[in-house]
């Protein structure tokens, strides 16, 4: 027995696939130039160390720090950032299990991952996501902090291309979803 139903949704799959791929195909020369410009053992050492730090280090030591410095007035900003975090990731493993897109690093043989990446698919990027969402919901406490957050953040986004484990699209939609989820936890 035939299912058209069945067929259309197969057909849909299909081609939200391929239109994954060529998208892929085509972000693979820019993740070769960004990966192939940054090649100074310092600046390739300062984005591993960017990247490690937005492991999740840098974030809780900002929060540790708010906490110390303005005590009290600091639990609501810290328990936006928390939730935000908690948020995130629960959204970009989901997103992950679901788009299954190899990184750069496993689809082309001259860019090879600088660091170790933390799980095997690339989209979206959870550094950028978490970057994104707490950067912005500590600037809008704490505008202040821009000097040290926005550089910081953006070298964050930068830092996932450059080692080789996301796509520019992958950045921009761990941005995207960021800003988001920051605009709903200071609602």
């Amino acid at each position: 027995m035939y299912d058209s139903n069945l067929s259309v949704v197969t057909e849909s799959a299909d081609s939200t696939a391929a239109r994954w791929s060529r998208l892929t195909d085509r972000e693979l020369i820019w993740c070769l130039r960004f990966h192939q410009a940054v090649q100074q053992r310092w600046a390739v050492r300062l984005f591993a160390i960017v990247s490690r730090l937005g492991d999740g280090v840098f974030w809780y030591g900002l929060m540790a720090a708010l906490l110390l410095i303005e005590g009290a007035a600091a639990i609501p900003v810290v328990s936006r950032m928390l939730l935000a975090g908690a948020v995130c990731l629960v959204l970009y493993k989901w997103l992950k299990a679901k788009t299954i897109r190899p990184r750069p690093c496993a689809r082309h043989q001259r860019i090879s991952p600088r660091v170790a990446p933390l799980d095997e698919y690339s989209f979206p990027s959870g550094h950028t996501l978490h970057a994104t969402a707490f950067t912005l919901i500590a600037l809008y406490f704490y505008p202040l902090l821009a000097w040290l957050l926005l550089p910081f953040a953006t070298l964050v986004a930068l830092s996932r291309i450059v080692l080789g484990l996301h796509y520019p699209s992958d950045v921009l939609a761990g941005a995207l979803l960021g800003a988001g989820l920051a605009a709903l936890a200071l609602q």
